[in-house]
């Protein structure tokens, strides 16, 4: 299947974010960018490391496509003129004592195996999508629907992309954060297109084809239960 270049999603997002108006930001909304910002950055710097760990495309693929997705955050953090939380964009280096500790256990645990990789991947894939769900009910920002919404349907094809390596592997993956039946009814739809995401050729055989809450600390990681309200 062809895809456009991972660039392309932020090309088609941006417009909108420059043209959408400047709205009020509450604290949920403003919590909620910086958790998001480092999310995806953190999606990125794992998959970029398992990628040179087992060299599986799926990894590199998809590396490239959250990098899209936490530059189309970072414009919307200047468009609002917060500070951003990454001050430094170094593979695998984190500020936040947490999200470091987080990259470092997520990688350990991909370490293990091509298997426990790509489940690695799933799991932040599950988490990205709960966390997003969940952020895009709380803002009234247009600009910011926008970019969650594409983030969102990017986290679903790269959910459908990981599962379908774990399948050819005679394995599955469970999830922890979004509900079976959202999980069921991802798989059970195409893949998407738009400003989002493309496949990332989960079909083919060789693989080639997104936190911890830092604003509000309730998100996400820590609980195992996806975020907390």
């Amino acid at each position: 299947m062809s895809e456009n270049p991972p660039a392309q999603d932020f090309v088609s997002m941006r417009p909108g974010i420059e043209e959408l108006p400047v709205q009020t930001l509450s604290q949920e909304e403003l919590d909620g960018l910086l958790l998001m910002r480092e999310e995806e950055k953190l999606a990125r710097d794992v998959y970029q490391t398992l990628y040179e760990q087992w060299g599986l495309n799926i990894f590199s693929n998809i590396a490239q496509s959250e990098q899209t997705h936490t530059e189309a955050v970072r414009e919307l953090l200047e468009k609002y003129d917060i500070t951003d939380p990454v001050t430094n964009d170094t593979i695998g280096v984190f500020q936040n004592e947490t999200m470091q500790q987080l990259y470092n256990d997520l990688v350990a645990q991909g370490s293990e195996s091509e298997v426990a990789a790509l489940k690695v991947g799933a799991t932040i894939e599950d988490l990205d999508i709960k966390d997003l769900m969940d952020l895009t009910a709380e803002t009234d920002n247009e600009d910011i629907k926008l970019v969650y919404e594409n983030l969102t349907r990017g986290s679903r094809n790269h959910l459908r992309s990981f599962t379908r390596q774990l399948t050819m592997r005679g394995e599955s993956y469970e999830a922890q954060y979004i509900s079976a039946e959202d999980y069921q009814a991802i798989l059970a739809s195409d893949q998407e297109t738009g400003n989002g995401d493309h496949d990332h050729g989960g079909n083919m055989q060789n693989g080639g084809g997104q936190g911890q809450g830092t604003g509000s600390g309730n998100r996400g990681w820590g609980g195992g239960q996806g975020r907390n309200r």
